[in-house]
């Protein structure tokens, strides 16, 4: 496990301007010798993370850690995003079959990806607490298992046929509307929320935070052995970003660092995964953290 006085990690990082000086050899440790795993999509690998604990270090997404933290999962989470966006802009509808307001979803169709994905999760609270809707006379329609192996759907959530797929059933009419992501698959397609980019920036600025996507997590075992590595590897993603040439953005800054500085969103998105049935109760957000990792910033 060690390369001369070196400790090896098997890490997972998706490619991004805030990891690449890191994942190039621009930052380095004294401490470590990173052994990056090939990664394409970074959420392709997540089930490996929480079903077979194959990294030291990985990135993973806040809900899936949420739910691995409940099944006992042996990793504990950094206080450092890697990945955080607005979330307004990913649900769509086909305005060919007729006008869509976000209040017109209760009791439709709507699909997505998986029950638990992050962006559906975060998605669901906003339309609930912002735009009235009962996200329990929802049907949700998915075509893909939850990264955490035990974790059951609740009773409204249905899998699609298989073979379907979720554009050409919010196209064909077979579902209202979808959480589809950053970027639409079908230029028939529109945004669901109105001025998707302005809720969005109002969204983060009154809750002090863009949402969080992603996150690092580190094997427990390892933050109580070593400590010291752990400090160091928060140390050099905290200065990949910086060697990236990427701002700090006050308190709306993507790539934040530190419990404080992220607590805001952990809340809210603790308290969406308990109110939509991911979660068996509410974490405190310092549960999230060992001493070790809760003492970085």
């Amino acid at each position: 496990m060690t390369t001369a006085t070196k400790l090896k990690l098997h890490t997972m990082l998706g490619n991004y301007a805030n990891t690449a000086p890191l994942k190039n050899g621009a930052v380095r440790s004294d401490l470590i010798d990173f052994d990056f795993a090939e990664v394409n999509v970074a959420n392709n690998l997540f089930k490996s993370v929480v079903r077979d604990a194959k990294y030291d270090v990985a990135e993973l997404a806040i809900v899936t850690y949420l739910q691995a933290k409940a099944y006992g999962k042996p990793y504990v989470l950094l206080p450092a995003v890697i990945v955080s966006r607005g979330q307004h802009h990913t649900i769509g509808y086909n305005p060919e079959r007729g006008a869509l307001k976000p209040s017109d979803l209760n009791g439709k169709r709507v699909g997505v990806r998986a029950y638990t994905v992050t962006t559906g999760t975060w998605v669901r609270g906003i339309l609930a607490s912002d735009y009235g809707v009962d996200l329990n006379s929802v049907e949700w329609i998915t075509f893909e298992d939850p990264h955490v192996a035990e974790y059951r759907d609740p009773d409204f959530v249905k899998r699609a046929p298989q073979g379907k797929e979720i554009a050409k059933m919010l196209l064909d009419g077979e579902v209202d509307a979808a959480i589809l992501g950053d970027k639409f698959p079908d230029p028939r397609l529109k945004q669901l929320i109105p001025d998707a980019e302005a809720a969005a920036k109002k969204w983060a600025e009154r809750h002090h935070g863009i949402p969080i996507n992603h996150m690092v997590v580190v094997r427990e075992e390892l933050s109580r052995s070593r400590p010291d590595v752990v400090k160091d590897v928060f140390r050099t993603i905290r200065d990949s970003k910086k060697a990236a040439g990427l701002p700090e953005g006050g308190e709306l800054d993507p790539y934040r660092f530190g419990v404080e500085k992220c607590r805001p969103d952990l809340e809210v998105i603790i308290d969406y995964c308990f109110r939509q049935q991911l979660i068996p109760r509410r974490i405190a957000v310092d549960e999230l953290f060992d001493d070790n990792t809760r003492a970085l910033t």
